[in-house]
């Protein structure tokens, strides 16, 4: 279910091994192609990409980054991760682009995906509640009423998907935290300022530099929730921008330039537990989602649907359930260890309340600490390019 990065890529690593599965997506893929989304993959997401075959795209575009630096009162500390994470780096590259490869990859390979399917809805997936009976997936195309019966339903369709809904009440925990802030975040037509990715803690409001190519830029202002995009003429965020990414140092200015799309995005940190039922398993935003300070999303996803494929891999091989039995409890630990960075990314970056003074001088410490600690910038290394598969 859902032709998003998770879902393409579990087709795409199903179809390696043999085992045949079919894509179920509710809007066309010009649409999902399109959809603005972040960046940056893990060395773990580009290296899997390459194995796999669809990595020669990335290859060409893909800027590799070597370091991330942090700009604090004007003053800029880089983390360079040839030192502090043994060579690893990170990768960016537009989401839409790793959608486009594999939805390429599939397409080549005579992969089975519907799209533009209209009222979509899973059934008979509880297993144990259930002997004998095989799910099934149904939906409307082209006017008809159609079925997909199926050994196993893959719910990749994302927070606002259809699976996790229908698993039973009380099958599944929430974990959710909503943050008072979003971010507004712009495409412009300028070369990016910078060679890496820029986080600033600022009094007015957090703010990052990052970039989408050599010649386009990917901005993101601290803002409302809420905020009303109208009352930000292009004027007003680049003003402030100028305000936020501003340092002391000589020799480097923001280049400003026109800016083609903008919007602001909430932020939340959101967890279900488990991530399977019966004959249902989740998988990427369908079981949690992350606030973008990490750049995790993606990285995460993927990293589910790699653990789900080999659970596949293992029962149509040899019979066994065992890796897809303990598929929720293997995601989890690894969920909960990049909701804990992420988390922790945006608490020490973004103004929470600008009337307490304690919390601001809290985060001021921490930021001194993490560029002053080896210990702690190793830390965060490690986990920016992505922990290791456990």
């Amino acid at each position: 279910m859902g032709a998003g990065p998770a879902g393409l890529m579990l087709s795409h690593l199903l179809h390696q091994q043999g085992i045949d599965s079919i894509v179920v997506e509710a809007h066309s893929r010009q649409y999902v192609q399109d959809r603005v989304r972040a960046g940056v993959l893990e060395q773990g997401t580009a290296d899997l990409m390459a194995e796999t075959g669809i990595g020669e795209r990335l290859k060409r575009e893909g800027l590799v980054h070597h370091g991330v630096m942090f700009r604090v009162g004007g003053r800029t500390h880089r983390f360079d991760f040839d030192e502090l994470a043994g060579g690893r780096c990170i990768i960016v590259y537009p989401q839409n682009k790793v959608v486009a490869d594999l939805f390429d990859a599939r397409a080549a390979a005579g992969g089975k995906l519907i799209t533009e399917a209209g009222e979509v809805s899973v059934h008979d997936f509880g297993g144990a509640e259930s002997p004998g009976v095989r799910p099934k997936i149904r939906f409307r195309k082209d006017g008809e009423t159609q079925e997909v019966e199926c050994d196993f339903i893959a719910g990749c369709d994302g927070f606002h998907g259809v699976c996790r809904p229908s698993m039973p009440a009380g099958a599944l925990k929430v974990y959710d935290r909503v943050y008072p802030f979003g971010w507004l975040g712009i495409l412009a037509e300028v070369a990016p300022s910078s060679d890496e990715l820029i986080y600033a803690y600022n009094e007015r409001g957090f703010a990052l530099l990052t970039m989408r190519t050599p010649e386009i830029s990917r901005l993101y202002l601290q803002c409302k929730p809420d905020e009303d995009i109208h009352e930000w003429p292009d004027e007003r965020i680049w003003s402030e921008l100028q305000l936020r990414l501003a340092t002391s140092e000589p020799g480097w200015k923001l280049a400003e330039g026109k800016i083609f799309q903008k919007g602001v995005t909430g932020m939340r940190s959101f967890v279900v537990e488990p991530m399977q039922h019966g004959k249902l398993f989740l998988a990427g935003d369908a079981a949690h989602i992350v606030p973008p300070t990490g750049a995790k999303g993606l990285n995460l996803a993927i990293t589910d649907v790699r653990v789900l494929a080999d659970g596949f891999s293992e029962f149509y091989s040899s019979g066994k359930k065992s890796l897809l039995d303990n598929y929720s409890a293997k995601c989890l630990r690894r969920v909960w260890k990049v909701q804990r960075f992420s988390w922790w990314m945006t608490s020490i970056l973004h103004l929470f309340d600008t009337d307490n003074a304690f919390d601001q001088r809290r985060q001021l410490a921490e930021l001194d600490y993490v560029t002053s600690s080896r210990v702690a910038q190793q830390s965060l290394a490690e986990n920016y390019v992505g922990l290791p598969m456990e």
